[in-house]
């Protein structure tokens, strides 16, 4: 019989990898094109929902009020619905919302930093795998 121990191993008790995992549809509402473009342009303030739109270009109507709602349900995003006439709506960033956005952005200004490299990258998949 072993008597030694073996060091137990902390159990997150999320686990993105697992089907039921409910933080599976958070990581696909932050990563997702416009769920991270939304955090991305709310990370620099409150913006009204065309000023969103106009800010996260080539997002319909429909995908941008869906994105918003996600992002709200999951504590990411603030909506402050204003009773004036027509009515203001104004979106910005929770506390939870600004820590995942700063983290997106440093993925995103990674990305657009070495967007040489993918590009050549791509050229040279095409060369060699002939361009679809």
């Amino acid at each position: 019989m072993d008597t030694t121990q073996q060091p137990l191993e902390p159990q997150l008790p999320y686990d993105v990898f697992a089907k039921a995992c409910p933080s599976r549809g958070t990581l696909e509402h932050v990563t997702g094109r416009w769920g991270a473009l939304t955090l991305g342009a709310l990370y620099e303030g409150s913006l009204r929902f065309n000023e969103l739109r106009r800010r996260v270009d080539g997002v319909s109507e429909k995908m941008l009020s869906q994105t918003l709602q996600s992002l709200e349900r999951d504590g990411l995003v603030h909506r402050e619905a204003q009773p004036t006439n027509p009515p203001r709506v104004d979106y910005e960033l929770t506390p939870l919302g600004h820590e995942v956005a700063e983290r997106l952005l440093g993925l995103i200004h990674f990305v657009e930093g070495r967007m040489d490299d993918v590009l050549a990258a791509r050229e040279r998949y095409d060369v060699t795998r002939g361009a679809r």
